[in-house]
């Protein structure tokens, strides 16, 4: 059996409040009361889907019993009953007490049956969605807790058998031990990056933005040593231009997801013989902070070129690449309110170039 519409009525006149609770207690649960402060005291102690009130009250109108029962009990909708067409105060009952309807006096039975049922809808509606919202916050947090306990977890025996295999090395080992422990630190190397692929895509595609003031020089020289400990870069020729004028807003670890995935792509896709370069130039003009990452590695295919940003797409078969990258670099910038170009040639190189705007509040 349905659960019956909690409705109450507000009128300072006994008869109408009568004829109003007999002509519909069937269908509904028909509270009343004969003036606002009443009504109010009602609302603090039980919860209705409807409330409907007179304008034409003494003491206070029906428009400042809403903007109160705002205060009170926002969830209940609210109508308002009008003998008269007045704009002023239709305009005053949608901006002060936030109304979902008007009926007309004397009202009609069916109509204002219909227009419980409707309100009661939307009530519903959003008592659910807060429901859900409320479950997806939790949800947030605990991903947040779990995220980062899971990387912890994972990373710490990792990085115990990278250095127990890297001190072995440095023992007196028989002819092809050492190679065994080479195959375990490119195990270990290749699991800690998806570690830090599967932060970066969590981090790349949270909605909201942690927006703060960025120093790229302070970002970039903790990159690089990142880099330099991650990767041999020794046979690569990088360069990092950085020109920062101004204060710059953003949000850091999106912009850490950007440069990483796009230096790592520049790093992983380099040809296997020959010298090669990556190069970093960042300029902060303006509210516009303008980065590019440029290589002579072994570029993209044309056929590739529009949906290397999708999620899981490969543009080679050299088994380097998770798809992630590029994903999350369009997801993080997507975020970041800016724009991506990629302009590429097989056998030459890869420029991917990214605009993004400040994001400073006021």
């Amino acid at each position: 059996m349905a659960k019956k519409i909690n409705v109450l009525y507000i009128d300072d006149e006994d008869n109408n409040l009568s004829s109003f609770k007999a002509a519909l207690r069937r269908e509904f649960n028909v509270y009343t009361a004969l003036d606002a402060e009443e009504g109010l005291e009602l609302a603090r102690t039980k919860e209705f889907e409807v409330v409907i009130a007179d304008q034409r009250m003494p003491g206070l109108t029906g428009v400042e019993f809403f903007e109160k029962l705002v205060e009170v009990n926002p969830n209940p909708i609210r109508i308002l009953l009008t003998g008269y067409s007045d704009i002023a105060s239709v305009i005053d009952a949608i901006n002060r007490g936030e109304v979902y309807r008007f009926i007309d006096k004397p009202w009609n039975l069916e109509q204002i049956k219909n227009a419980i049922i409707n309100a009661s809808e939307i009530y519903y509606a959003r008592k659910e969605l807060k429901e859900k919202n409320q479950r997806l916050e939790k949800l947030h947090t605990e991903m947040n807790q779990f995220v980062y306990s899971l990387s912890h977890e994972l990373r710490g025996p990792l990085m115990s058998i990278s250095g127990i295999s890297k001190l072995a090395k440095t023992e007196v080992l028989e002819p092809g031990i050492i190679e065994y422990f080479e195959m375990i630190d490119s195990a270990t190397l290749k699991l800690d990056d998806f570690i830090y692929k599967m932060l970066d895509f969590y981090r790349s595609t949270k909605i909201e933005n942690k927006v703060v003031p960025i120093n790229f020089e302070d970002i970039m020289g903790q990159l690089v040593d990142e880099y330099n400990l991650k990767w041999d870069l020794s046979r690569l020729d990088t360069k990092l231009e950085i020109e920062q004028e101004g204060v710059f807003y953003s949000d850091e670890s999106k912009i850490r997801v950007i440069i990483n995935n796009l230096f790592s792509n520049a790093y992983k896709f380099q040809k296997e013989s020959g010298s090669g370069w990556i190069c970093i130039r960042i300029k902060v003009r303006v509210g516009n902070a303008f980065l590019e990452v440029s290589d002579n590695g072994i570029g993209i295919e044309e056929k590739h070129q529009t949906d290397v940003f999708n999620l899981f797409h490969r543009a080679t078969q050299r088994n380097v690449g998770s798809g992630l990258g590029l994903y999350m670099v369009k997801e993080s910038v997507e975020q970041l309110k800016g724009t991506v170009q990629l302009s590429s040639e097989v056998g030459k190189g890869t420029v991917i170039r990214v605009d993004l705007p400040s994001l400073e509040t006021s």
